[in-house]
């Protein structure tokens, strides 16, 4: 049995050696060269460590400090007396969701967030409900940054430009789009100039608005004091609590994000738990104090929205007004934040095809969503999450306020839907974990805060756009259900033909060498299963005496499951090794002279075309064969759900003058 590849090469192209098309040559230059799967440093290369995931995924958190506080406080009205304890909640609810996130990291750690936590603990189809919510709300994550970003940036601009925000926001999400197809490591650090701009100004915007107004404290904390009793006598201690309630779960854009470092643990470098932990307390120190010093901020200050400017433009302007480099200083802080946004985008596009293919994975999805590209990115994710925030965007005119309200929904279901999981996790091992109960703790708290936002927020913005995130979510739950029925019954068929054809093979006959002047049939298979030995058993019945040789032909293709664990292509290799090998013998126990060959990458079209002609150099008399399940009637389900590779090789190789012959399997 000779394998291929060659060594150090597994057998996948040399991209660099081989000539390429004007179209590659450009595709290459805009999304970056394939990476090169024999490199046994290629876990490290993709990974990043806590300070650049804190770039790449604590930006959606952090840049959420520019919605958020100003929605909270705007809700306050005249009432800005609670502003005070609204900034010390914020900063403890901060706390404690990052500190619940990092215990279900420890508990879960290779991956997958709210989505994998509650498909473990409370059931598959409350998972299928948090993957929902989840991809939703990523989706949603890139339109309200995206949104923001531009009323930041136009906040600079005069009104007269306003009809110019919706078209720069769609440009800038397809570069989004072309930039995390890249790799999410290269688009991070080419945004890490922008995270540290943003950090220093707004530190310098916090730490000024505040120490302007120290003097003023003690006048400050009276008038307060006088505001509240007046307050307490007007609406009285329910109306007071309700309003702060209200305005407090209005907020809960301010929390958004905190969620994703648990999503995207599959980026982090070695040792990963430690690292994502770093990275969520990166998180919740620089968002508890972005969010609360703005609250306090915009209090002292007396800062109120104006047309066409965000409250946080206004408080720039503010603190520098006394400096003869204030407008510098207000460029550089908008221009800054509303570049934060964007890369605040970069969150959706990193966890959200994660999910997606977490989901693809276990048959909710379509499993193409847990294909890799060449640059080991979920492109089709990224494609996706890109083009569903571009109708958000343009569905909603890039109204911020209503984004944040669908899109604070599905935060806050899904931070429910992972705490109540968390909370049964711990009461499911009261038994073997006498730390239960400490353990405990900090998820009920949790589900308390993430719970009572979640309510509130539903039944105050029911009308003003809640209604079209549950509609949006629970159609993804009905597509999902259709997805996961049809591959559920699909799967039930090929285990009715592997009962019927697979076999262990029996002992070997002696088999002679195989002849590369002879007839050669050439099988692309996938794994051991009934559509390769019903492929196999089909030709001789088809064509009688014809083949002298058979080979199989196996592309390991490195997908979405490989990240759920620590990465290998050893794994990969040993898997189409076996395959091979299991293949060959049962050939050979017909007395069929017989070998395998197999490469490993991430686009099996191209991998089994190269492949083919690679064995059609050795054995020139090659015939290639291929199974295809084929449906009685197929619908467009059927060509969505299950892809069209046969046909795309056979394309390939009947155009490179070579035959191919597809043999059905009917289910």
């Amino acid at each position: 049995m000779d394998a291929i590849p060659p060594p150090g090469t597994n057998g996948s192209r040399s991209d660099d050696r081989e000539p390429v098309s004007a179209f590659q040559s450009l595709r290459r230059f805009v999304f970056g060269k394939p990476r090169d799967l024999s490199d046994r440093r290629i876990a490290h290369q993709i990974s990043v460590a806590a300070f650049l995931a804190w770039v790449g995924l604590g930006a959606d958190g952090l840049s959420s400090s520019a919605y958020g506080p100003e929605e909270a406080f705007r809700t306050l009205g005249q009432h800005t007396y609670l502003a005070v304890p609204l900034a010390l909640l914020m900063m403890t609810t901060v706390f404690v969701i990052s500190y619940a996130y990092s215990r279900i990291i420890e508990e879960f750690p290779h991956g997958g967030g709210g989505y994998i936590v509650a498909s473990a603990v409370l059931g598959e189809r409350a998972g299928l409900v948090s993957g929902a919510a989840l991809v939703v709300d990523y989706v949603l994550t890139i339109t309200v940054s995206i949104a923001a970003a531009g009323d930041a940036l136009f906040s600079l601009l005069p009104p007269g430009w306003q009809g110019l925000k919706l078209p720069t926001e769609i440009v800038l999400v397809a570069g989004l789009v072309t930039i995390n197809i890249r790799g999410v490591k290269e688009s991070i650090v080419a945004m890490m100039p922008v995270f540290l701009i943003f950090l220093v100004t707004h530190a310098i915007m916090i730490g000024g608005g505040l120490f302007r107004h120290v003097g003023d404290l003690p006048a400050v904390a009276g008038q307060l004091g006088g505001d509240f009793r007046s307050g307490l006598s007007t609406l009285g201690i329910g109306g007071m609590l309700a309003l702060f309630m209200h305005a407090y779960s209005l907020g809960g854009g301010t929390y958004t994000g905190i969620e994703a470092v648990s999503n995207g643990l599959g980026i982090m470098r070695e040792p990963r738990v430690q690292t994502a932990k770093r990275t969520m307390v990166y998180m919740a120190i620089s968002l508890a104090i972005m969010a609360s010093g703005l609250t306090l901020c915009y209090l002292l200050s007396g800062i109120n929205s104006q047309p066409g400017k965000t409250m946080n433009a206004v408080l720039a302007e503010h603190v520098a007004s006394t400096s003869s480099l204030g407008g510098v200083f207000v460029l550089l802080a908008l221009v800054s934040e509303g570049a934060l946004l964007v890369v605040a985008g970069q969150a959706g596009f990193v966890a959200g095809p994660r999910v997606l293919a977490n989901m693809a994975l276990d048959r909710w999805a379509p499993r193409r969503f847990a294909a890799l590209s060449d640059r080991l990115t979920t492109q089709n994710g990224i494609l996706l999450m890109g083009g569903a925030a571009l109708a958000a965007l343009v569905y909603t005119g890039g109204n911020v306020r209503q984004i944040v309200v669908m899109y604070s929904i599905n935060v806050f279901l899904t931070f429910s839907m992972a705490e109540l999981a968390m909370c049964k996790f711990w009461v499911d091992r009261r038994s073997s974990r006498p730390d239960w109960k400490r353990k405990i703790a900090i998820h009920a708290v949790g589900l308390t805060m993430c719970g009572t936002i979640l309510v509130v927020t539903v039944f105050e913005k029911f009308m003003e756009g809640g209604w079209m995130t549950l509609a949006v979510t629970g159609s993804v739950l009905v597509v999902c259900f259709l997805v996961r029925g049809h591959y559920d019954a699909v799967g039930e068929q090929l285990k009715r033909l592997d009962r019927d054809v697979v076999r262990e093979p029996r002992a070997a006959k002696t088999v002679p060498p195989l002849d590369p002047t002879a007839p050669t049939a050439a099988i692309l298979v996938s794994s051991y299963d009934g559509l390769g030995i019903h492929t196999m058993l089909s030709i001789p019945r088809n064509f009688p005496g014809t083949f002298k040789n058979f080979i199989f032909l196996s592309v390991g293709v490195v997908d979405s499951s490989d990240f759920r664990k620590v990465f290998s292509i050893e794994a990969v290799r040993a898997r189409r090794e076996e395959t091979g090998a299991k293949y060959v013998a049962f050939a050979n126990s017909f007395g069929l002279p017989a070998e395998y060959r197999y490469s490993i990458g991430t686009d099996v079209v191209d991998e089994s075309f190269d492949l083919c002609m690679k064995t059609a150099e050795d054995f020139p008399r090659t015939t290639f064969f291929a199974g295809k399940i084929v449906f009685e009637r197929e619908r467009w389900l059927e060509r969505l759900l299950h892809n069209q590779t046969a046909f795309a090789i056979e394309r390939r190789i009947q155009w490179a003058g070579r035959a191919m012959v597809i043999l059905p399997a009917r289910v």
